[in-house]
């Protein structure tokens, strides 16, 4: 009985259709990061699991895709005895003293979880031939072992965009401008929430819990979709106090503009350090967007953490107006992701992209655009050797100017290629038998109204271009 093709649980394969709508996403966004000088880079799928262990915080590396060496090889091997140095050992024994010795830990990787680890590892192992402060973009897989569910995949594309090597809170600016610039493109109408984990810092200090950040930070991030009370519970779960998490009610309340929760939000962490220097960060981004003309919402949200323990200052969360799903883009500041690499005092910020919500969002605007350059625009009928000898100048001339174009490969029945060019959503079809042939004419038909034109080479190829 033949085997039932199927492919893993949170992959998915992607027709012709669903690739010219998922490569126009990924233009937009390429086309969009080279217009504020980003560059692509590439890294493996896999990385040494050790590059990835313990980046990401104790949830984050449960869901990470570990692949171990595989021994099945010496299953295979015929047992032989083998004497060295007097001493008498198997073909098997040896093998596995070779895996033993040469890939005790090597032989440990793991699927790359995110781009952004990678990437530091990047920079560090490339630092003498990159210029700083480095712009990349990179649009790659990643994987997670999650269980998979609406919106959430085991596999799915990131479209990450970073600069690392600066300071400036311009970086941050111009990764708003970014993904106000990526939405207006894409006609989807969105609200970036952002915040800074030096606040939450703050935050966690002020109330008497300052080791305690990264329990704080990774409840708080599920405010949206387990609620408060949820979020107090697991809180105090954690160890954290309850005098803490009274502390707390009242910053995860606040209400107002920008201007006034940093007023608010001031009072309660101005006294720290850490905090003080989050609250001048945050007001100097502000008064830089205010004056940008932005097209999306932008807005302080102080309830924003990112559960990633690499981020160190902004944090940005973006979600679409229209359609309840969760963020659609996300990112921050990150201050010595390289320093794990040995290359200290780096500091970096960026963005990703999730080219799948992405993908969901457009689906339920109906907001792809109709046309399409990756889809052929015009099909040649194929009526037999003759009539293909006339039409494959004119085609190889359409494809010359740009039109996508073909003839159908054998001198089918009529129905059988026009249900071709209907099922491949070809909106036009052109027909040279005896009659346009001797006219030197070719027909063109319109597939959408049923229109028909008689035209000769050149106005055929006018119009279609």
């Amino acid at each position: 009985m033949a085997q039932k093709p199927s492919i893993p649980k949170g992959t998915r394969d992607f027709s012709p259709s669903e690739m010219v709508r998922r490569n126009y996403i990924f233009n937009t966004i390429k086309d969009v990061f080279r217009l504020y000088g980003f560059q692509p880079i590439e890294t493996p799928a896999m990385e040494n699991l050790s590059t990835l262990m313990g980046k990401y915080g104790e949830e984050g590396d449960k869901l990470l895709y570990q692949i171990r060496s595989n021994k099945n090889l010496r299953h295979k091997l015929e047992r032989k005895n083998i004497t060295i140095d007097g001493k008498e050992y198997s073909s098997v024994d040896i093998l596995d003293m070779i895996y033993d010795f040469w890939l005790p830990q090597k032989s440990e990787i793991a699927l790359k979880y995110d781009l952004t680890v990678p990437f530091a590892r990047f920079v560090v192992q490339h630092q003498n031939d990159i210029a700083f402060p480095f712009k990349r973009y990179q649009i790659q897989p990643v994987w997670r072992a999650d269980r998979p569910q609406k919106g959430r995949y085991r596999e799915f594309y990131q479209c990450d965009v970073d600069v690392i090597g600066s300071n400036s809170l311009l970086n941050e600016v111009e990764l708003v401008q970014i993904i106000d610039e990526v939405f207006q493109r894409l006609r989807i109408n969105t609200t970036v929430k952002i915040n800074n984990r030096k606040i939450l810092a703050g935050i966690a200090e002020a109330i008497g819990e300052a080791d305690r950040m990264v329990d704080i930070t990774v409840a708080i991030d599920k405010l949206d979709k387990i609620g408060l009370e949820k979020v107090n519970a697991e809180m105090l779960d954690k160890g954290i106090s309850q005098e803490a998490v009274d502390k707390l009610q009242p910053i995860l309340k606040l209400e107002g503009n920008t201007v006034e929760k940093l007023a608010q939000i001031e009072t309660v962490i101005g006294g720290t350090e850490t905090g003080a220097k989050g609250i001048a960060e945050m007001r100097t981004m502000f008064a830089y967007l205010e004056n940008i003309g932005l097209n999306t919402t932008v807005e302080l949200d102080l309830t924003l953490a990112r559960g990633l323990n690499y981020y160190t200052g902004a944090i940005f969360e973006v979600k679409s107006n229209d359609v309840q799903i969760g963020s659609i883009c996300g990112g921050g500041r990150y201050d010595d992701l390289t320093g794990i690499f040995g290359m200290p005092d780096v500091s970096g910020v960026g963005v990703s992209f999730g080219a799948e919500r992405i993908y969901d969002v457009l689906v339920q605007l109906d907001a792809f655009p109709e046309e399409s350059l990756e889809t052929t625009k015009a099909l040649f009928v194929n009526f037999g050797e003759k009539e293909e000898a006339y039409c494959l100048p004119v085609l190889a001339q359409l494809r010359k100017n740009g039109v996508n174009a073909e003839i159908f490969p054998e001198s089918a029945k009529m129905k059988k290629q026009m249900t071709y060019a209907n099922r491949k959503e070809i909106p036009f079809v052109i027909l040279a038998g005896d009659n346009e042939m001797a006219a030197q004419k070719f027909t063109l038909k319109n597939m959408e109204t049923g229109e028909q034109q008689l035209l000769d080479a050149q106005e055929l190829i006018n119009i279609l271009k």
